[in-house]
């Protein structure tokens, strides 16, 4: 009898020890899950975790989705799972990137489950890094900075930023306020849009691109994160989160376009794109000003470290500058290849893809904290106004107003090429970069958990 007490008891401790070590792990999942990491990511650093608090992947099933995390441990005889409910989603890369070095650290310095959870929860509270309204500057200037790559001249730079600066403000408000997140993304790009479109009633002499920001001005919104992760889902064969990234990337920026569709048709503002020249005249130096503005602006956005600010701004000059030589040529009266716009992002997007695989050994940090927001000042705008403005306004009663709607068309099949070649070129090298990265961090995982198990601090459940 004694003995049956003691078997019962002994089981209900291994029970809860199991439970919490559990709830630990789906606690990491959620905290990636809801800072925007890619799937494999989430999954490595899950497993990782696992390694940590003693839990042999043979016996852990993890299942990954948009809104819920499962976790179940079994061996056979024993089964034991676990939901944890996704509660939101904004992108973090601070986090993503502490959450990577707490898991090592914990496996390195023996942490007990009380310093793991300690550890956690700090991240999981830190303050980020800007305030909203450094946020909001940062998107604003961000925004003005691809105004510059449009062609627009320094005034309008700084017209197109206050815009979004105020766009950005507003929409900050309506998370804050709990308003439909698609809500809030149509309405800050209806204010900007209105911003910008007031600038034009400025006096002419004050720039000769009054226009311009009209096509920057929204461009803080652009959904750069859960598209590249889309990418990266799809290729990893997580096809069922890919699908759901996808979809909800399509509806921002459809939330977006409403936006700016619907300000568009309220202030009557009528296709001014004949009206501006879409031949580079801009000075490379200028090009690359405008880039390192822009991706230090979005890394403001994703709440990346301060000290990489200078990082992410060399990236985004190399991204731009590169594609620029690829895109631009003879044809533009410019130095070039002149292979075009959609082989010119490519190229930047890789080239920057693959200096950061080496470069995140330099700065500790995941490769997207390096490669998004660099890659970020390449969005063909332009293209995709293109297509609003030739959707809006479409009317097709003869073949004379055809022509019109079939270039709408082009600009958003084009755009849609170069937004994807963008996410490509930013996956692609990672991926086949991951075999090689995977490895030589398999084997120090197993270095580092041999160490502990000599040292008596490692159980397995």
């Amino acid at each position: 009898m004694i003995l049956e007490e003691h078997l019962e008891t002994t089981v209900k401790v291994h029970d809860q020890q199991l439970h919490r070590r559990v709830d630990l792990l789906l606690r990491t999942g959620k905290l990636l899950v809801e800072s925007l990491a890619d799937t494999n990511r989430i999954v490595r650093n899950m497993k990782r975790t696992a390694a940590y608090l003693g839990i042999p992947e043979e016996k852990l099933h993890i299942n990954v989705s948009f809104t819920m995390l499962m976790v179940n441990v079994s061996d056979g005889d024993y089964s034991f799972t676990k939901f944890q409910r996704i509660e939101g989603h904004g992108v973090n890369m601070t986090a993503i990137s502490e959450v990577s070095k707490l898991s090592w650290r914990a496996i390195e310095n023996d942490y007990t489950l009380d310093q793991y959870e300690e550890e956690l929860e700090k991240i999981r509270t830190k303050k980020r890094n800007y305030t909203p309204l450094q946020v909001a500057i940062g998107a604003g200037f961000a925004c003005g900075g691809f105004c510059i790559q449009f062609g627009c001249d320094w005034m309008a730079f700084l017209y197109a930023s206050i815009a979004a600066i105020i766009g950005m403000r507003v929409r900050q408000k309506c998370n804050e306020s709990g308003l439909n997140h698609y809500m809030g993304i149509a309405i800050s790009a209806f204010i900007a849009t209105m911003i910008a479109w007031a600038s034009t009633f400025l006096p002419g002499e004050w720039t000769n691109t009054p226009w311009h920001p009209l096509l920057a001005c929204a461009l803080f919104i652009v959904p750069g994160v859960p598209l590249i992760n889309f990418v990266d889902d799809m290729l990893d064969n997580y096809i069922q989160v890919g699908i759901v990234r996808a979809v909800n990337t399509l509806l921002m920026v459809a939330a977006m376009a409403f936006g700016i569709a619907f300000a568009v048709k309220l202030c009557s503002i009528a296709d001014f794109f004949p009206t501006i020249s879409m031949v580079p005249h801009h000075a490379y130096w200028e090009y690359a000003l405008a880039a390192a503005i822009s991706a230090m602006g979005f890394s403001m956005i994703f709440n990346i470290q301060r000290r990489l600010l200078w990082v992410v701004a060399i990236g985004g000059i190399l991204a731009v500058c590169t594609r620029n030589f690829v895109n631009l040529g003879p044809s533009t009266d410019n130095i070039g290849l002149d292979m075009g716009l959609v082989i010119g992002s490519f190229a930047g997007s890789v080239l920057v893809s693959l200096i950061a695989i080496k470069a995140v050994h330099w700065f500790h940090v995941p490769n997207h904290v390096l490669t998004i927001p660099s890659v970020i000042p390449m969005i063909p705008g332009v293209l995709m106004y293109r297509m609003l403005f030739g959707l809006i306004n479409m009317n097709v009663q003869s073949i004379d107003q055809v022509t019109p709607l079939m270039k709408a068309i082009e600009s958003g099949v084009n755009s849609g090429l170069v937004i994807m070649c963008i996410a490509l070129g930013v996956a692609i090298p990672n991926i086949f970069g991951r075999k090689y990265i995977a490895s030589s961090k398999n084997k120090r995982l197993a270095a580092i958990l041999k160490e502990r198990r000599a040292r008596g601090k490692f159980v397995e459940w």
